[in-house]
């Protein structure tokens, strides 16, 4: 009897682990790397006494758009999408069957035996769906390829209360679409991902009930 009553006891200090434990970070679909930083600048070469040095060179013109690994840019994300589709199908069949009876049976049965059918139906459907996603968040290349587009990646975590808020992006930038500020609409990057999520006190509050539920059921009362 003891034993069933340290049972629950036991179960929810087994439950309140394993809830601590799932909500640290929400899982993810961009794609994260670790935090890139600018690649360390190649020693200079010896002078050898020409006015052009190749390792010391820079563009006197040369503006600040971003083109190297640990470059920044603000990516503003600007996602809106509706889609709608409807359908409907519909039919309808007949059908008859006259049969004629021999002279004996006419008496009882008359002389033709006809039986008729008739199926109808109609089906419809109708299913909308939107989403809109404003704002701004700072990504940081990661990787130039070789035709000179940019992979970006970034991470943004808001606190509030007790729960943190985690707005994540990645994708790939041509460099003709970075305008004035590094600044880059989500609309023109490709293979675009965006994501919003929380580890929030609600999302931990549904995922106590759920696992109440499971323990009390395997209680013997």
């Amino acid at each position: 009897m003891k034993s069933l009553i340290l049972l629950p006891a036991v179960l929810a200090a087994v439950a309140t682990l394993l809830l601590a434990g799932c909500a640290t970070t929400p899982t993810t679909i961009t794609q994260r790397s670790a935090p890139v930083r600018p690649v360390a600048s190649e020693q200079s070469l010896p002078a050898n006494g020409a006015i052009y040095q190749a390792s010391t060179f820079r563009p006197m013109f040369e503006d600040r758009k971003a083109r190297h690994i640990g470059d920044l840019l603000t990516i503003a994300i600007v996602e809106k999408t509706a889609a709608v589709k409807a359908g409907a199908s519909s039919g309808n069949k007949t059908g008859a069957v006259s049969a004629g009876i021999p002279g004996p049976l006419q008496g009882r049965f008359g002389a033709t035996i006809a039986a008729t059918t008739a199926n109808k139906f109609a089906d419809g459907d109708n299913q909308s769906a939107s989403n809109t996603f404003t704002g701004n968040i700072g990504v940081t290349v990661t990787e130039v390829l070789p035709n000179g587009n940019l992979i970006v990646s970034g991470e943004k975590q808001v606190a509030m209360n007790k729960g943190v808020e985690f707005i994540r992006f990645s994708g790939m930038i041509n460099p003709d679409t970075i305008q004035t500020g590094n600044t880059v609409s989500s609309t023109v990057v490709a293979d675009a991902r965006v994501e919003y999520r929380t580890n929030s006190q609600i999302d931990r509050a549904e995922m106590t009930a759920m696992a109440s539920r499971f323990f009390q059921s395997l209680l013997p009362f």
